[in-house]
């Protein structure tokens, strides 16, 4: 995710028991181009591995050469082909999820970056379709194997929808049972019991999350533990949550080496984490300005004994266990 899926947020997610990571989504052209800004979203400590690097890009001999410099630069575990971004100015470029609706190009670019970095890995993720009247996710996942794709991870939504409306898991269901290779399920999987449904409705080879872990980094331990035995765990008591939040700001500073700048960049992802809590929308409100440490820390010592210490998530635990 840009703009989320930073190294910080990466090692969170890792410790709350997430078991392969990918890189914020990185321009092809930029990497090609050798630009500095681009490369410095390469970065990540061994602790990450297995990693992937995810690129985006319409060039297939760019993308090819691209991939070969982020294999030689960081020797990432595999690498990862963006065909699914519904961002307009990802689109404009014929990237993202644009090449769903050109199959032969998208085919020529897997097969480039294939061939490039063999014999790493290399993994892709597409939508569902361009729009309703184009869902060819089941034809785009045999593509890709032909193309020497080793694994798909499918969103259940089309480029037209965005992020809005419900996922497709039929359709997701439909990719796994068409091709030989893994296929991992994601869109709308806000818990455990979301990722237990799917994976039991469709035989998906894997679960990816990725909007839920903002607010909720521990969603990847509840999952697991759900897996293992079938019982819902309840999710981290407010201490805990300050304390992870308190812990992300200051490492936010400590990477950017600038308090204020690191703070306002942390805004969106106070937001995040204020979801679960209570009180969220007075939360989100003083989240807005916040540009100090000091600042975030006097929230956190103004919330942590509130009086009701019960989240929404914590109130809904008996409908998922139904569930």
């Amino acid at each position: 995710m840009a703009g989320v899926s930073d190294k910080i947020f990466r090692q969170l997610c890792k410790e709350y028991g997430a078991d392969v990571l990918t890189t914020e989504f990185v321009s092809a052209e930029g990497i090609f181009r050798r630009n500095e800004r681009t490369r410095e979203y390469l970065d990540f400590d061994e602790i990450e591995r297995p990693i992937g690097v995810q690129l985006f890009g319409a060039d297939a001999e760019h993308m090819a050469e691209a991939a070969r410099q982020v294999v030689d630069w960081v020797r990432p575990d595999f690498i990862d082909l963006n065909f699914g971004c519904p961002v307009n100015k990802v689109v404009a470029k014929n990237g993202g999820s644009a090449l769903l609706k050109d199959c032969p190009a998208l085919a020529t670019v897997a097969a480039a970056v294939v061939r490039a970095v063999a014999p790493l890995p290399v993994t892709a993720k597409i939508r569902i379709g361009w729009d309703a009247d184009s869902v060819n996710a089941a034809r785009v996942a045999r593509i890709l194997v032909d193309a020497g794709i080793a694994a798909i991870t499918v969103h259940g939504r089309t480029r037209a929808q965005g992020y809005a409306g419900a996922a497709d898991w039929e359709v997701i269901g439909e990719v796994g049972a068409s091709v030989p290779i893994p296929v991992i399920g994601n869109g709308d999987l806000a818990s455990a019991a979301d990722v237990a449904k799917r994976r039991h409705e469709t035989g998906i080879a894997g679960a990816m999350i990725g909007r839920a872990a903002m607010g909720t980094p521990w969603i990847f331990s509840q999952t697991k533990h759900y897996l293992a035995t079938g019982e819902i765990i309840e999710p981290p008591h407010l201490p805990e949550r300050w304390s992870l939040i308190l812990r992300h700001c200051h490492l936010a500073v400590q990477e950017w080496g600038a308090e204020e700048a690191a703070i306002r960049s942390m805004r969106a992802r106070l937001m995040a984490y204020s979801r679960a809590m209570p009180d969220a929308k007075r939360l989100r409100e003083k989240f807005s300005h916040v540009s100090t440490l000091a600042e975030v820390e006097t929230i956190a010592e103004g919330n942590i004994f509130n009086s009701d210490n019960r989240t929404s998530d914590e109130q809904e635990i008996p409908a998922l266990v139904a569930s």
